[in-house]
Protein backbone atom coordinates (compact mmCIF):
# COMPACT_ATOMS: atom_id res chain seq x y z
CA UNK A 1 0.00 0.00 0.00
CA UNK A 2 1.30 3.49 -0.76
CA UNK A 3 2.04 5.25 2.51
CA UNK A 4 2.44 9.01 2.91
CA UNK A 5 4.99 10.35 5.34
CA UNK A 6 6.09 13.70 6.60
CA UNK A 7 9.82 14.02 7.00
CA UNK A 8 11.48 13.74 10.40
CA UNK A 9 12.15 16.88 12.39
CA UNK A 10 15.59 17.44 10.93
CA UNK A 11 14.26 17.68 7.37
CA UNK A 12 12.67 20.70 5.67
CA UNK A 13 9.03 21.26 6.57
CA UNK A 14 7.92 21.24 2.91
CA UNK A 15 9.23 17.75 2.09
CA UNK A 16 7.00 14.67 1.93
CA UNK A 17 7.38 11.11 0.70
CA UNK A 18 5.46 7.94 -0.02
CA UNK A 19 6.15 4.42 -1.22
CA UNK A 20 5.20 3.79 -4.83
CA UNK A 21 4.12 0.33 -5.93
CA UNK A 22 2.87 0.13 -9.50
CA UNK A 23 2.39 -2.06 -12.54
CA UNK A 24 3.13 -0.57 -15.97
CA UNK A 25 1.41 -1.77 -19.15
CA UNK A 26 1.84 -0.82 -22.81
CA UNK A 27 -1.18 0.36 -24.82
CA UNK A 28 -1.74 1.36 -28.44
CA UNK A 29 -3.46 4.47 -29.83
CA UNK A 30 -6.89 2.83 -29.84
CA UNK A 31 -6.91 1.55 -26.26
CA UNK A 32 -9.84 2.51 -24.00
CA UNK A 33 -10.28 1.80 -20.30
CA UNK A 34 -12.79 -0.98 -19.59
CA UNK A 35 -15.73 -0.46 -17.22
CA UNK A 36 -14.44 -0.81 -13.66
CA UNK A 37 -15.97 0.15 -10.30
CA UNK A 38 -14.74 3.51 -9.09
CA UNK A 39 -14.50 7.24 -9.69
CA UNK A 40 -13.32 8.69 -13.05
CA UNK A 41 -10.43 11.11 -12.60
CA UNK A 42 -10.43 14.50 -14.36
CA UNK A 43 -8.12 15.02 -17.32
CA UNK A 44 -4.86 16.62 -16.18
CA UNK A 45 -1.81 18.12 -17.85
CA UNK A 46 1.55 17.34 -16.22
CA UNK A 47 4.67 19.11 -17.47
CA UNK A 48 7.83 17.48 -16.13
CA UNK A 49 11.42 18.50 -16.78
CA UNK A 50 13.89 15.75 -15.89
CA UNK A 51 17.33 16.46 -14.48
CA UNK A 52 20.48 14.33 -14.51
CA UNK A 53 24.18 14.65 -15.14
CA UNK A 54 25.59 14.65 -18.66
CA UNK A 55 26.65 11.02 -18.08
CA UNK A 56 23.18 10.02 -16.75
CA UNK A 57 24.56 9.08 -13.32
CA UNK A 58 21.11 9.16 -11.72
CA UNK A 59 19.55 7.05 -14.45
CA UNK A 60 22.28 4.43 -14.05
CA UNK A 61 21.47 4.35 -10.32
CA UNK A 62 17.73 3.82 -11.08
CA UNK A 63 16.97 7.33 -9.76
CA UNK A 64 14.84 10.02 -11.41
CA UNK A 65 14.65 13.71 -10.51
CA UNK A 66 12.10 16.03 -12.10
CA UNK A 67 10.49 19.43 -11.75
CA UNK A 68 6.74 19.10 -12.29
CA UNK A 69 4.10 21.74 -13.02
CA UNK A 70 0.41 20.91 -12.63
CA UNK A 71 -2.35 23.55 -12.64
CA UNK A 72 0.18 26.25 -11.75
CA UNK A 73 1.62 24.28 -8.81
CA UNK A 74 5.36 23.57 -8.87
CA UNK A 75 7.14 20.69 -7.15
CA UNK A 76 10.46 18.86 -7.29
CA UNK A 77 10.06 15.08 -7.23
CA UNK A 78 12.78 12.50 -6.61
CA UNK A 79 12.21 8.76 -7.08
CA UNK A 80 14.69 6.43 -5.41
CA UNK A 81 14.88 2.63 -5.02
CA UNK A 82 13.22 1.07 -1.95
CA UNK A 83 13.74 -2.67 -2.06
CA UNK A 84 11.81 -3.76 -5.13
CA UNK A 85 9.56 -0.69 -4.96
CA UNK A 86 10.35 3.02 -5.23
CA UNK A 87 10.06 5.93 -2.83
CA UNK A 88 8.84 9.25 -4.20
CA UNK A 89 10.13 12.32 -2.36
CA UNK A 90 8.57 15.71 -3.07
CA UNK A 91 9.58 19.27 -2.24
CA UNK A 92 7.11 22.03 -3.08
CA UNK A 93 8.58 25.09 -4.74
CA UNK A 94 9.25 26.83 -8.05
CA UNK A 95 13.00 27.38 -7.65
CA UNK A 96 14.87 27.05 -10.94
CA UNK A 97 17.52 24.63 -9.62
CA UNK A 98 17.07 21.33 -7.76
CA UNK A 99 16.70 22.15 -4.04
CA UNK A 100 19.61 21.50 -1.69
CA UNK A 101 17.38 19.16 0.35
CA UNK A 102 17.21 16.72 -2.56
CA UNK A 103 20.75 17.25 -3.81
CA UNK A 104 21.94 16.37 -0.30
CA UNK A 105 20.39 12.92 -0.70
CA UNK A 106 22.33 12.33 -3.93
CA UNK A 107 25.89 12.86 -2.74
CA UNK A 108 27.02 9.36 -3.70
CA UNK A 109 25.45 8.95 -7.19
CA UNK A 110 26.27 12.54 -8.20
CA UNK A 111 29.83 12.81 -6.94
CA UNK A 112 31.13 16.13 -8.25
CA UNK A 113 28.98 16.08 -11.38
CA UNK A 114 26.50 18.87 -12.09
CA UNK A 115 22.75 18.40 -12.51
CA UNK A 116 21.36 19.75 -15.77
CA UNK A 117 17.91 19.68 -17.43
CA UNK A 118 17.78 16.74 -19.86
CA UNK A 119 14.30 16.54 -21.37
CA UNK A 120 10.72 17.77 -20.83
CA UNK A 121 7.65 15.55 -21.00
CA UNK A 122 4.09 16.83 -21.50
CA UNK A 123 1.64 14.23 -20.17
CA UNK A 124 -2.11 14.32 -20.59
CA UNK A 125 -3.46 11.98 -17.91
CA UNK A 126 -6.91 10.44 -17.55
CA UNK A 127 -7.84 7.55 -15.37
CA UNK A 128 -9.90 5.97 -12.65
CA UNK A 129 -9.74 5.59 -8.88
CA UNK A 130 -10.84 1.97 -8.50
CA UNK A 131 -12.97 1.23 -5.44
CA UNK A 132 -14.19 -2.00 -3.90
CA UNK A 133 -16.78 -1.58 -1.14
CA UNK A 134 -15.83 2.12 -0.80
CA UNK A 135 -12.15 1.23 -0.34
CA UNK A 136 -9.75 2.93 -2.79
CA UNK A 137 -7.91 -0.11 -4.14
CA UNK A 138 -5.75 1.45 -6.84
CA UNK A 139 -5.40 4.38 -9.22
CA UNK A 140 -5.29 3.62 -12.94
CA UNK A 141 -3.59 6.31 -15.02
CA UNK A 142 -3.74 6.39 -18.82
CA UNK A 143 -0.97 8.71 -20.02
CA UNK A 144 -0.45 10.28 -23.43
CA UNK A 145 3.18 11.46 -23.48
CA UNK A 146 4.90 14.02 -25.72
CA UNK A 147 8.69 14.24 -25.46
CA UNK A 148 9.93 17.84 -25.84
CA UNK A 149 13.56 18.64 -26.59
CA UNK A 150 14.86 21.99 -27.83
CA UNK A 151 11.21 23.17 -28.04
CA UNK A 152 10.33 20.36 -30.49
CA UNK A 153 8.19 17.25 -30.01
CA UNK A 154 10.57 14.42 -30.85
CA UNK A 155 8.46 11.44 -29.75
CA UNK A 156 4.97 10.49 -28.59
CA UNK A 157 3.70 7.37 -26.81
CA UNK A 158 0.98 6.11 -24.46
CA UNK A 159 1.22 3.90 -21.40
CA UNK A 160 -0.88 2.64 -18.53
CA UNK A 161 -0.03 2.56 -14.81
CA UNK A 162 -1.81 0.76 -11.96
CA UNK A 163 -0.64 2.31 -8.69
CA UNK A 164 -1.53 0.60 -5.44
CA UNK A 165 -3.58 2.52 -2.90
CA UNK A 166 -5.28 0.45 -0.16
CA UNK A 167 -5.50 -2.76 -2.15
CA UNK A 168 -3.22 -5.79 -1.91
CA UNK A 169 -1.14 -7.64 -4.48
CA UNK A 170 -4.09 -9.86 -5.43
CA UNK A 171 -6.33 -6.89 -6.25
CA UNK A 172 -3.56 -5.31 -8.36
CA UNK A 173 -3.07 -8.50 -10.34
CA UNK A 174 -6.82 -8.79 -10.87
CA UNK A 175 -6.91 -5.28 -12.34
CA UNK A 176 -3.90 -6.07 -14.51
CA UNK A 177 -5.70 -9.12 -15.91
CA UNK A 178 -8.81 -7.07 -16.76
CA UNK A 179 -6.75 -4.38 -18.47
CA UNK A 180 -4.88 -6.97 -20.50
CA UNK A 181 -8.20 -8.43 -21.59
CA UNK A 182 -9.12 -4.91 -22.78
CA UNK A 183 -6.00 -4.75 -24.97
CA UNK A 184 -3.07 -3.70 -22.74
CA UNK A 185 0.17 -5.64 -23.15
CA UNK A 186 3.61 -6.10 -21.61
CA UNK A 187 5.59 -2.97 -20.74
CA UNK A 188 9.38 -3.01 -20.81
CA UNK A 189 9.42 -1.56 -17.29
CA UNK A 190 11.32 1.60 -18.12
CA UNK A 191 10.29 4.91 -16.53
CA UNK A 192 9.00 7.54 -18.99
CA UNK A 193 12.30 9.41 -18.79
CA UNK A 194 14.24 6.31 -19.88
CA UNK A 195 11.81 5.62 -22.71
CA UNK A 196 11.93 9.22 -23.90
CA UNK A 197 15.72 9.11 -24.27
CA UNK A 198 15.88 5.46 -25.43
CA UNK A 199 17.86 4.55 -22.31
CA UNK A 200 17.92 0.98 -21.07
CA UNK A 201 16.95 0.30 -17.46
CA UNK A 202 20.08 -0.64 -15.50
CA UNK A 203 20.00 -4.40 -14.91
CA UNK A 204 22.35 -6.61 -12.92
CA UNK A 205 25.04 -8.36 -14.90
CA UNK A 206 24.16 -11.98 -15.65
CA UNK A 207 25.45 -14.55 -13.19
CA UNK A 208 28.68 -16.20 -14.37
CA UNK A 209 28.60 -19.61 -15.96
CA UNK A 210 28.70 -22.36 -13.28
CA UNK A 211 32.10 -23.45 -14.61
CA UNK A 212 33.57 -19.94 -14.60
CA UNK A 213 36.64 -19.30 -12.40
CA UNK A 214 35.87 -18.72 -8.75
CA UNK A 215 37.01 -15.08 -8.94
CA UNK A 216 34.25 -14.34 -11.48
CA UNK A 217 31.59 -15.61 -9.06
CA UNK A 218 33.05 -13.57 -6.21
CA UNK A 219 33.31 -10.42 -8.32
CA UNK A 220 29.71 -10.86 -9.53
CA UNK A 221 28.35 -11.24 -5.98
CA UNK A 222 30.43 -8.31 -4.78
CA UNK A 223 29.08 -6.11 -7.58
CA UNK A 224 25.45 -6.99 -6.83
CA UNK A 225 25.77 -6.16 -3.14
CA UNK A 226 27.61 -2.87 -3.80
CA UNK A 227 24.87 -1.90 -6.25
CA UNK A 228 22.20 -2.66 -3.62
CA UNK A 229 24.06 -0.69 -0.94
CA UNK A 230 24.44 2.38 -3.16
CA UNK A 231 20.81 2.21 -4.30
CA UNK A 232 19.62 2.61 -0.70
CA UNK A 233 22.07 5.33 0.33
CA UNK A 234 19.68 8.22 -0.60
CA UNK A 235 16.72 6.69 1.26
CA UNK A 236 18.88 6.04 4.32
CA UNK A 237 19.92 9.69 4.34
CA UNK A 238 16.28 10.79 4.07
CA UNK A 239 15.27 8.59 7.00
CA UNK A 240 11.50 8.41 6.41
CA UNK A 241 11.42 4.73 5.41
CA UNK A 242 13.10 2.27 7.77
CA UNK A 243 13.36 -0.26 4.92
CA UNK A 244 16.03 1.84 3.16
CA UNK A 245 18.40 1.62 6.10
CA UNK A 246 17.55 -2.06 6.58
CA UNK A 247 18.42 -2.89 2.96
CA UNK A 248 21.63 -0.86 3.15
CA UNK A 249 22.68 -2.76 6.27
CA UNK A 250 21.80 -6.11 4.67
CA UNK A 251 24.00 -5.22 1.70
CA UNK A 252 26.83 -4.30 4.07
CA UNK A 253 26.58 -7.62 5.89
CA UNK A 254 26.41 -9.56 2.64
CA UNK A 255 29.58 -7.84 1.45
CA UNK A 256 31.31 -8.89 4.68
CA UNK A 257 30.06 -12.45 4.16
CA UNK A 258 31.46 -12.55 0.61
CA UNK A 259 34.80 -11.26 1.90
CA UNK A 260 34.94 -13.91 4.60
CA UNK A 261 33.93 -16.68 2.21
CA UNK A 262 36.45 -15.62 -0.43
CA UNK A 263 39.27 -14.92 2.03
CA UNK A 264 41.36 -17.92 0.80
CA UNK A 265 41.54 -16.47 -2.74
CA UNK A 266 42.07 -12.79 -1.81
CA UNK A 267 44.99 -10.85 -0.33
CA UNK A 268 44.54 -11.30 3.42
CA UNK A 269 45.68 -7.78 4.40
CA UNK A 270 43.25 -6.25 1.90
CA UNK A 271 40.38 -8.41 3.20
CA UNK A 272 41.13 -7.51 6.82
CA UNK A 273 41.29 -3.79 6.08
CA UNK A 274 38.07 -3.69 4.03
CA UNK A 275 36.23 -5.95 6.47
CA UNK A 276 37.12 -3.56 9.28
CA UNK A 277 35.58 -0.65 7.39
CA UNK A 278 32.43 -2.62 6.52
CA UNK A 279 32.15 -3.64 10.17
CA UNK A 280 32.27 0.05 11.08
CA UNK A 281 29.49 0.86 8.61
CA UNK A 282 27.39 -2.05 9.87
CA UNK A 283 27.73 -0.70 13.43
CA UNK A 284 26.77 2.80 12.26
CA UNK A 285 23.56 1.46 10.73
CA UNK A 286 22.94 -1.18 13.41
CA UNK A 287 21.81 1.06 16.25
CA UNK A 288 19.22 2.74 14.05
CA UNK A 289 18.04 -0.62 12.69
CA UNK A 290 17.58 -2.05 16.20
CA UNK A 291 15.45 0.95 17.16
CA UNK A 292 13.36 0.57 14.00
CA UNK A 293 12.66 -3.07 14.87
CA UNK A 294 11.67 -2.24 18.43
CA UNK A 295 9.46 0.70 17.43
CA UNK A 296 7.61 -1.54 14.98
CA UNK A 297 7.27 -4.28 17.60
CA UNK A 298 5.94 -2.03 20.37
CA UNK A 299 3.49 -0.40 17.98
CA UNK A 300 2.13 -3.87 17.22
CA UNK A 301 2.01 -4.68 20.94
CA UNK A 302 0.20 -1.42 21.61
CA UNK A 303 -2.67 -2.37 19.30
CA UNK A 304 -3.51 -5.28 21.63
CA UNK A 305 -3.70 -3.18 24.82
CA UNK A 306 -6.66 -1.30 26.22
CA UNK A 307 -6.76 2.50 25.92
CA UNK A 308 -5.24 3.22 29.35
CA UNK A 309 -2.25 0.93 28.84
CA UNK A 310 -1.88 2.00 25.21
CA UNK A 311 -1.28 5.56 26.39
CA UNK A 312 1.61 4.38 28.59
CA UNK A 313 3.17 2.52 25.67
CA UNK A 314 2.53 5.43 23.28
CA UNK A 315 4.64 7.68 25.50
CA UNK A 316 7.43 5.10 25.46
CA UNK A 317 7.24 4.69 21.67
CA UNK A 318 7.52 8.46 21.39
CA UNK A 319 10.63 8.22 23.59
CA UNK A 320 12.09 5.57 21.24
CA UNK A 321 11.31 7.76 18.23
CA UNK A 322 13.22 10.62 19.84
CA UNK A 323 16.17 8.29 20.28
CA UNK A 324 15.83 7.22 16.65
CA UNK A 325 15.88 10.85 15.47
CA UNK A 326 19.08 11.46 17.44
CA UNK A 327 20.65 8.29 16.00
CA UNK A 328 19.63 9.37 12.49
CA UNK A 329 21.65 12.55 12.95
CA UNK A 330 24.66 10.39 13.85
CA UNK A 331 24.07 8.21 10.78
CA UNK A 332 23.89 11.31 8.56
CA UNK A 333 27.12 12.62 10.03
CA UNK A 334 28.93 9.36 9.30
CA UNK A 335 27.50 9.10 5.76
CA UNK A 336 28.93 12.53 4.94
CA UNK A 337 32.33 11.71 6.47
CA UNK A 338 35.55 11.23 4.53
CA UNK A 339 35.75 7.71 5.95
CA UNK A 340 32.47 6.72 4.30
CA UNK A 341 33.39 8.37 1.00
CA UNK A 342 36.69 6.50 0.98
CA UNK A 343 34.91 3.22 1.70
CA UNK A 344 32.55 3.74 -1.24
CA UNK A 345 35.52 4.41 -3.55
CA UNK A 346 37.24 1.23 -2.31
CA UNK A 347 34.11 -0.84 -2.89
CA UNK A 348 33.60 0.53 -6.40
CA UNK A 349 37.23 -0.18 -7.25
CA UNK A 350 36.98 -3.70 -5.81
CA UNK A 351 34.01 -4.47 -8.03
CA UNK A 352 36.32 -4.06 -11.03
CA UNK A 353 39.65 -5.21 -9.66
CA UNK A 354 39.70 -7.74 -6.82
CA UNK A 355 43.19 -8.42 -5.38
CA UNK A 356 43.25 -12.16 -6.09
CA UNK A 357 45.89 -14.71 -5.12
CA UNK A 358 46.48 -17.97 -6.97
CA UNK A 359 44.16 -20.73 -5.79
CA UNK A 360 42.59 -23.92 -7.12
CA UNK A 361 39.52 -23.60 -4.86
CA UNK A 362 36.03 -23.65 -6.40
CA UNK A 363 32.94 -21.80 -5.19
CA UNK A 364 31.51 -25.12 -4.02
CA UNK A 365 34.59 -25.70 -1.87
CA UNK A 366 34.30 -22.19 -0.41
CA UNK A 367 30.64 -22.84 0.47
CA UNK A 368 31.58 -26.20 2.01
CA UNK A 369 34.09 -24.48 4.30
CA UNK A 370 31.40 -22.09 5.59
CA UNK A 371 28.97 -24.99 6.13
CA UNK A 372 31.53 -27.02 8.06
CA UNK A 373 32.07 -24.11 10.46
CA UNK A 374 28.31 -23.88 10.99
CA UNK A 375 27.95 -27.63 11.46
CA UNK A 376 30.74 -27.68 14.05
CA UNK A 377 29.11 -24.81 15.96
CA UNK A 378 25.66 -26.49 15.95
CA UNK A 379 27.08 -29.83 17.10
CA UNK A 380 28.94 -28.02 19.87
CA UNK A 381 25.78 -26.49 21.36
CA UNK A 382 24.79 -27.53 24.86
CA UNK A 383 21.37 -29.05 25.55
CA UNK A 384 20.21 -25.63 26.74
CA UNK A 385 22.42 -23.16 24.85
CA UNK A 386 23.00 -19.62 26.06
CA UNK A 387 21.54 -16.62 24.28
CA UNK A 388 25.04 -15.64 23.17
CA UNK A 389 25.67 -19.10 21.69
CA UNK A 390 22.44 -18.93 19.69
CA UNK A 391 23.30 -15.48 18.40
CA UNK A 392 26.66 -16.82 17.19
CA UNK A 393 24.85 -19.68 15.42
CA UNK A 394 22.64 -17.13 13.69
CA UNK A 395 25.69 -15.26 12.42
CA UNK A 396 27.34 -18.46 11.16
CA UNK A 397 24.07 -19.48 9.49
CA UNK A 398 23.98 -16.18 7.60
CA UNK A 399 27.56 -16.67 6.45
CA UNK A 400 26.88 -20.24 5.33
CA UNK A 401 23.73 -19.12 3.51
CA UNK A 402 25.48 -16.27 1.68
CA UNK A 403 28.34 -18.62 0.74
CA UNK A 404 25.76 -21.11 -0.58
CA UNK A 405 24.17 -18.37 -2.69
CA UNK A 406 27.59 -17.76 -4.22
CA UNK A 407 27.77 -21.42 -5.25
CA UNK A 408 24.09 -21.92 -6.05
CA UNK A 409 24.48 -21.89 -9.83
CA UNK A 410 27.20 -24.54 -9.61
CA UNK A 411 25.40 -26.87 -7.22
CA UNK A 412 21.75 -26.48 -8.21
CA UNK A 413 18.74 -27.77 -6.25
CA UNK A 414 20.66 -29.16 -3.23
CA UNK A 415 22.08 -25.67 -2.66
CA UNK A 416 18.63 -24.09 -3.09
CA UNK A 417 17.19 -26.43 -0.45
CA UNK A 418 20.06 -25.66 1.91
CA UNK A 419 19.57 -21.91 1.44
CA UNK A 420 15.87 -22.29 2.24
CA UNK A 421 16.64 -24.21 5.44
CA UNK A 422 19.30 -21.67 6.43
CA UNK A 423 16.86 -18.81 5.90
CA UNK A 424 14.34 -20.54 8.20
CA UNK A 425 16.95 -20.86 10.95
CA UNK A 426 18.07 -17.28 10.41
CA UNK A 427 14.51 -15.96 10.69
CA UNK A 428 13.76 -18.07 13.79
CA UNK A 429 16.91 -17.02 15.63
CA UNK A 430 16.20 -13.45 14.53
CA UNK A 431 12.95 -13.62 16.52
CA UNK A 432 14.96 -14.87 19.50
CA UNK A 433 17.40 -11.96 19.26
CA UNK A 434 14.59 -9.43 18.76
CA UNK A 435 12.88 -10.77 21.91
CA UNK A 436 16.10 -10.23 23.89
CA UNK A 437 16.34 -6.66 22.62
CA UNK A 438 12.64 -6.08 23.27
CA UNK A 439 13.01 -7.18 26.89
CA UNK A 440 15.92 -4.78 27.30
CA UNK A 441 13.75 -1.95 25.97
CA UNK A 442 10.84 -2.99 28.22
CA UNK A 443 13.12 -2.51 31.21
CA UNK A 444 14.03 0.89 29.83
CA UNK A 445 10.29 1.60 29.55
CA UNK A 446 9.89 0.70 33.21
CA UNK A 447 12.57 3.21 34.19
CA UNK A 448 11.01 5.80 31.90
CA UNK A 449 7.48 5.32 33.32
CA UNK A 450 7.58 4.37 37.01
CA UNK A 451 3.85 4.09 37.80
CA UNK A 452 2.38 0.90 39.27
CA UNK A 453 0.33 0.41 36.11
CA UNK A 454 3.48 0.72 33.99
CA UNK A 455 5.05 -2.04 36.07
CA UNK A 456 2.06 -4.29 35.35
CA UNK A 457 2.23 -3.60 31.59
CA UNK A 458 6.00 -4.14 31.59
CA UNK A 459 5.61 -7.44 33.41
CA UNK A 460 3.16 -8.68 30.78
CA UNK A 461 5.49 -7.68 27.97
CA UNK A 462 8.56 -9.24 29.59
CA UNK A 463 6.64 -12.49 29.97
CA UNK A 464 5.71 -12.33 26.30
CA UNK A 465 9.36 -11.91 25.28
CA UNK A 466 10.35 -14.92 27.35
CA UNK A 467 7.60 -16.95 25.75
CA UNK A 468 8.84 -15.90 22.30
CA UNK A 469 12.29 -17.22 23.20
CA UNK A 470 10.86 -20.47 24.58
CA UNK A 471 8.90 -21.00 21.37
CA UNK A 472 12.05 -20.49 19.32
CA UNK A 473 14.04 -22.95 21.41
CA UNK A 474 11.25 -25.51 21.07
CA UNK A 475 11.22 -25.28 17.27
CA UNK A 476 14.93 -24.88 16.54
CA UNK A 477 16.14 -28.45 17.08
CA UNK A 478 14.09 -29.90 14.24
CA UNK A 479 15.18 -27.03 11.98
CA UNK A 480 18.82 -27.62 12.88
CA UNK A 481 18.38 -31.27 11.94
CA UNK A 482 16.91 -30.32 8.57
CA UNK A 483 19.66 -27.78 7.94
CA UNK A 484 22.46 -30.26 8.63
CA UNK A 485 20.77 -32.91 6.48
CA UNK A 486 20.42 -30.53 3.53
CA UNK A 487 23.91 -29.21 4.06
CA UNK A 488 25.34 -32.71 3.83
CA UNK A 489 23.51 -33.33 0.55
CA UNK A 490 24.71 -30.01 -0.90
CA UNK A 491 28.29 -29.93 0.33
CA UNK A 492 29.07 -33.48 1.46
Amino acid sequence: MARSHTASSQQCSNISSHTEREIKLAVDAGFRLPRLPGTPLPRRLLISTYYDTAAYDLAHARITLRHRIEQGKHAWQLKIPLGNDRQEVEVAGDQSDPPATLRGLLIVPLGHHKLIPIVTLRVWRTGLLVRHARVAVAEIALDSVSVIKNSRTIQQFRELEIEQRQGDETSLRSLERQLREAGASDHDGRPKFFRALSLQTPTPAPEPDPKAPVVEHVKWAFTQHIRWLLAHDPGTRLGTESESLHQMRVATRRLRAVLRTARPILLSAWVASLDQELDWLSEVLGTARDLDVQIAYFMEESSELDARDRKLLADFISHLRSQRDAVHQMVLSELTSTRYQDLIKRLQQAAHDLPVVESSLTVRQLARRAFKKLRKAIRGLRASPSDIALHKIRIKTKRARYAAELACASVGKPAVRFIKAARSIQDLLGIHQDAIQAERHVRQFLKYSTSVRAGFVAGRMVERQRQRRKDVRKDMKSLFKTLLKRGKKAWG
